[in-house]
């Protein structure tokens, strides 16, 4: 389970954003995962990395600049469904994109070859980012395999998505993406507007009753259904809390808050990045 909101916008004010997002990892707490980082090896390309045996060097986001454009990818799980007998791990469908640049690897192409060859993974949700020159608009895509299709949406909108298809959001994802857009049009200085984003990131409140999350998960909808997840029997919840930022200026500022053991209770820590890009 994972959620993720976002607003994207090529050619900002001079004190707006071409990237805002703000997401949430849930998984197992026990699960081996690298903090986020400059990728070693890799210029320019930020974001966590899972170090599950057999999953090493996937991603559950992550971001890159290079010769003037920005690429972003995220992975959501989409929940309920069968898994595929020996399905290739998925992580690596966010750094495959974002480590890579070339026509191969640009937005449209990327997605139409994933489409095409998608029945090998369990069911996700993909999305996939790429902010150019402020003459151009940006390519915002989510691609799904169950059933495979691409759905492309156009900037300066806020979006959210979460493990479900687009057309049958959960509560929470509707509630989350419009306080979302609510907190991008009050237009707050950053360092509030990061903080807004990260309470936002760690609501507790449950939208329960959800039709969708009871149909998809009969028995730990309930639990699942706050965007702060928490399913302390079995070890399980929202671990890392991301809010992405790229300034007008080409700045990119990736604060991270992820737990130091396997207690949601304990010690948390904040890791904030910058990087100038030079674009």
């Amino acid at each position: 389970m994972c959620v993720i909101f976002f607003y994207v916008n090529s050619n900002p004010q001079k004190d707006g954003y071409k990237l805002i997002l703000a997401s949430n990892r849930d998984e197992f707490y026990a699960r081996d995962t690298k903090e986020a980082s400059q990728w070693e090896g890799v210029d320019n390309c930020y974001g966590g990395i899972d170090m599950e045996p057999g999953r090493e060097g996937g991603t559950w986001l992550a971001i890159s600049g290079q010769d003037g454009i920005f690429k972003i990818g995220a992975l959501l799980n989409l929940t309920g469904e069968p898994k595929p007998r020996n399905a290739v791990g998925r992580g690596m469908l966010v750094s495959d994109y974002v480590r890579n640049y070339g026509e191969k690897f640009d937005n449209v192409n990327y997605n139409q070859r994933l489409v095409e060859d998608c029945s090998k993974y369990s069911a996700f949700n993909f999305v996939s980012i790429e902010i150019g020159s402020s003459s151009t608009p940006a390519l915002v895509t989510l691609c799904s395999n169950v059933p495979p299709g691409l759905v492309h949406y156009k900037e300066n909108s806020c979006y959210g998505f979460g493990n479900s298809l687009p057309s049958a959001p959960f509560e929470k994802v509707r509630y989350g993406r419009n306080r979302f857009e609510q907190i991008i049009d009050d237009k707050p200085p950053q360092s509030e507007l990061v903080e807004q984003l990260m309470l936002l990131l760690k609501c507790k409140e449950k939208f329960w009753p959800d039709p969708e999350l009871q149909r998809r998960a009969p028995n730990w909808g309930e639990y699942l259904s706050a965007l702060n997840v928490c399913v302390p029997d079995c070890g399980y919840g929202s671990r890392t809390h991301t809010v992405i930022l790229i300034d007008a200026n080409n700045k990119m500022h990736f604060i991270e808050e992820t737990m130091r053991s396997q207690d949601p209770q304990g010690e948390w820590c904040r890791n904030h990045i910058e990087k100038q890009f030079p674009f």
